[in-house]
């Protein structure tokens, strides 16, 4: 087994179906310093987590220092829904282990010579407390803690993790909006403990024992998605802070803020770009989805978790752990001649390339040109195989049809006899939830190290 690195300047990805190995992302700021290496989702039920490492990707720059960030080491327990156990294989794992390469792979990550200290993104049950208050505030709870193993590790840069977490835990607490979530130091005190306890066979003792500080951050499964990611948030920015990795966001830190980006990373593009689906809200089933005859259909996303995968004779989204929308293809050769189509919109006319979801306030028509056709999903008009140069509103589509379960968005798909154009979404939405049209394949700004272990 070995690490493939490729790089990308752009956090776009494109990738293949059935990617079921995790990705490992590198930022680097243009003043040299210490590197944080941050580890989600090795268990497939913890999605705080994953979203929060996702995030860090997706909406932060680093100015100084390095940032490593593994956001989805277990990929098929997130894809499957399931806690997994690949955070009990790392004391000794025989090589016809499932879990192998990826534990392989993620060990030679963390010791590297780099690497200055690790933090592991959980998401725990309960609330811990070092005294028994009732069944879900005890000390057996791990939810809104940080754990460490041990209190030093001598000689190491960051060692004291006692002091850099009680430091983190005061700074998270100030910003919790009720002292019944705040966060708590757990020390299981590894080294001294039983030799079977599940500790000893974790990703954290790992990097331990190979003389690298780890801790564990565990925001509570009581809590909603996105404020596990926001309290996962608040502690990495602490850490980094107290490493002095300079870094900035384009969001604000608040569980609003949170959501939002959880919602707005919720993206997928298919056919080059030429396709652009937003998941939030979506029916369960897109039937007749127009796909590229490929062996090997892929995606562009710029989000790790977002994938698509094979499901019977249909492909399934998924967004972190949640199954998404179920596509029934149809599969076309792809016309590549043209990347745009004229749209006029309430009045106006407008250029919109494929892969646009485009807002529309009352009416439409698809200006096609020569030689195409033009389908509008849930538009159906009797001997009119052609929807183009028909003006149409929102009261004339079938809501069956539509892409999302509110009944406001709609494919506009264009062919050139059986070849597939491109498609752009109609976006009925009202005007107060929509924002500028979502054009796909959009890269942000600044440069990140893409590396997909293969």
């Amino acid at each position: 087994m070995k690490v493939l690195f490729t790089t990308i300047f752009f956090i776009i990805l494109t990738c293949p179906l059935l990617a079921s190995d995790f990705d490992f992302y590198r930022q680097s700021g243009e003043r040299s310093g210490p590197t944080l290496l941050v580890i989600g989702g090795i268990d497939g039920d913890e999605p705080g987590g994953f979203h929060a490492a996702a995030t860090l990707i997706t909406h932060y720059q680093i100015q100084r220092g390095h940032l490593w960030i593994v956001p989805n080491l277990n990929v098929a327990a997130i894809i499957k829904r399931q806690r997994g156990k690949m955070n009990l294989k790392f004391a000794s794992l025989a090589k016809s282990d499932s879990y192998y390469d990826e534990v392989s792979a993620i060990k030679e990550i963390i010791t590297n010579p780099q690497i200055d200290l690790v933090l592991n993104l959980h998401d725990g049950s309960g609330f811990y407390h070092p005294h028994r208050i009732d069944s879900q505030r005890n000390p057996q709870r791990w939810g809104q803690s940080c754990v460490i193993d041990q209190e030093k590790i001598a000689q190491a840069p960051f060692g004291d993790l006692q002091k850099l977490t009680t430091r983190a835990i005061a700074e998270i607490n100030k910003e919790i909006p009720s002292k019944n979530y705040s966060f708590k130091l757990k020390n299981v005190d590894t080294n001294n403990a039983a030799e079977d306890i599940p500790a000893r066979k974790s990703l954290s003792f790992f990097a331990i024992r190979n003389n690298k500080p780890a801790i564990a951050i565990e925001a509570s499964k009581k809590q909603p998605v996105n404020m596990r990611a926001y309290y996962h948030l608040l502690a990495l920015e602490s850490f980094m802070r107290q490493m002095k990795i300079d870094f900035s966001r384009d969001f604000p830190l608040t569980p609003e803020g949170v959501r939002q980006v959880i919602r707005d990373d919720a993206r997928i593009s298919l056919a080059s770009g030429r396709i652009q689906l937003e998941l939030n809200n979506m029916r369960p089933n897109l039937n007749n989805f127009p796909l590229p005859q490929s062996a090997k259909p892929s995606f562009s996303t710029d989000n790790p978790l977002i994938s698509l995968q094979p499901e019977g004779e249909r492909y399934r989204i998924h967004y972190g752990n949640n199954r998404l929308a179920l596509l029934k293809p149809r599969f076309h050769p792809v016309d590549r001649t043209i990347s745009d189509i004229g749209i006029t919109i309430d009045g106006q006319e407008q250029q919109v390339p494929f892969g646009t979801i485009i807002p529309v306030s009352d009416k439409f028509k698809i200006n096609t040109l020569s030689g195409y056709r033009t389908n509008v999903v849930g538009f159906a008009k009797s001997g009119q195989p052609d929807d183009g140069r028909t003006t149409i509103s929102k009261n004339q589509l079938k809501q069956k049809y539509s892409v999302d379960k509110a009944g406001k968005i709609y494919r506009v798909e264009i062919y050139k006899k059986n070849r597939f154009s491109g498609m752009v979404l109609i976006d009925f939405r009202p005007m107060s939830t929509k924002k500028e049209p979502l054009v796909a394949q959009t890269a942000r700004k600044g440069k990140i190290k893409i590396e997909r272990h293969n």
